[in-house]
């Protein structure tokens, strides 16, 4: 029997029969969507689809999506116990350009061995360029001035730094040296996160991105795998809240890399 006796008999068009699928091989892109996933483990589609674009891929959004919901690589992220309407401040005004306002807080984490570290996280909010991610053993007052002496010359010193209320910010040193750089420290209220909230959501990002992937042998080794993560995260990483840039394009339009900390 013929073909198009045969369709005609069931009823089906022989256009469809002799259809052939134009649909472009995927291969390729699947694994390297798997490849930015399995570096890059908090990426979701839409950074993974930035990337995908940076490098040279011709894929739309839905496409990229389609295959990442297919690969199962769907972020698991956990729903809040409780849904509270913050109260921000409304005495502040927003960051205008780089070095207009900083925000910095301490990350604790620990060594291989279980000793405990802190780490001095700093991130400029207008551009999201972080100047610095310093680990100690512990923390005084003298050592924070000494980590932001050692960057501010390096790209210029900030107009406004928030803090929170711990005592290595409302020691007498980090006030003296705010004075004398003319730098504002604004401090958050007294349980109120919301008001450092850049601080927060990069820690969290700093968090699930960098501590929870590496192990630290010694303080050096975590010092050098904070600092290549930190160099990512201002040249590599694109930002949603930038337009999907890099912060070191805010900060030096010439395309420099970011000075080492």
């Amino acid at each position: 029997m013929s073909i198009r006796r045969a369709c005609r008999v069931l009823e089906f068009d022989t256009s469809t029969y002799h259809y052939k699928s134009r649909r472009r091989d995927q291969a390729g892109i699947e694994a390297r969507i798997k490849d930015i996933c399995a570096t890059r483990v908090r990426f979701g589609y839409r950074r993974v689809h930035v990337m995908l674009t940076r490098e040279g891929w011709d894929i739309n959004m839905k496409r990229t999506y389609r295959i990442y919901r297919d690969l199962g690589l769907q972020l698991r992220n956990k729903t809040p116990k409780r849904r509270v309407k913050a109260k921000l401040r409304d005495d502040r005004q927003p960051a205008v350009g780089p070095n207009d306002v900083w925000a910095m807080d301490f990350v604790h984490d620990q060594l291989a061995t279980g000793k405990k570290i802190r780490v001095l996280t700093v991130v400029d909010t207008f551009s999201r360029y972080v100047p610095v991610l310093d680990p100690r053993f512990s923390y005084r007052a003298e050592d924070v001035v000494r980590t932001l002496e050692r960057v501010c010359p390096k790209i210029g010193y900030p107009k406004t730094i928030r803090v929170d209320q711990g005592t290595e910010f409302v020691s007498r040193d980090l006030d003296l040296w705010a004075y004398a750089k003319g730098v504002r420290l604004d401090f958050s209220r007294p349980g109120k996160p919301t008001d450092n909230a850049y601080i927060e959501a990069f820690n969290g990002r700093f968090r699930a991105e960098c501590l929870n992937a590496h192990w630290f042998l010694t303080l050096a080794d975590a010092a050098e795998k904070l600092e290549d993560w930190r160099r990512y995260y201002n040249e590599v990483r694109p930002h949603g809240a930038i337009g999907h840039k890099v912060p070191i394009s805010l900060i030096n339009p010439d395309g420099a890399t970011s000075p080492p900390s």
